[in-house]
């Protein structure tokens, strides 16, 4: 077990070494749906039609995959009720809250250093060419 420095416990190992179980998680949640999905659940429940039409351009499948892995994964709280027509919700669990924030920051962070990472390429491709 070891104890980062912001007092994050770690009792499966280091994510920096090959067979680590925390890899196929943080795959999970840092997958380009993932990220997504997350990141409009954290804004409220969404049926799941509306969470595809929340996060634009995942198919039918992608968004159904992602959303079952991360149920499966805890972060997701899939409520299904038993009325006619069948009405599914999707909604964050408290690990999905924790997880979700921390990755909308990343995307945030993302959008405020597009042009930045654009004049990056332009100078590496002018430097290549």
């Amino acid at each position: 077990m070891t104890v980062s420095a912001t007092g994050d416990v770690n009792v499966t190992g280091n994510v920096k070494q090959p067979m680590c179980p925390s890899r196929l998680v943080l795959e999970h949640v840092t997958s380009r749906w993932g990220v997504l999905v997350l990141a409009a659940l954290l804004e409220r429940s969404y049926r799941f039609s509306e969470l595809r039409r929340e996060v634009g351009g995942v198919s039918e499948k992608m968004l159904a995959q992602t959303l079952q892995t991360l149920e499966r994964d805890g972060f997701v709280h899939r409520d299904a009720k038993p009325v006619i027509p069948p009405r599914v919700d999707y909604a964050l669990t408290p690990l999905g809250v924790d997880a979700a924030e921390r990755v909308w920051a990343l995307a945030r962070w993302t959008e405020r250093q597009v042009d930045a990472v654009q004049a990056a390429r332009e100078a590496y491709d002018e430097a290549r060419a």
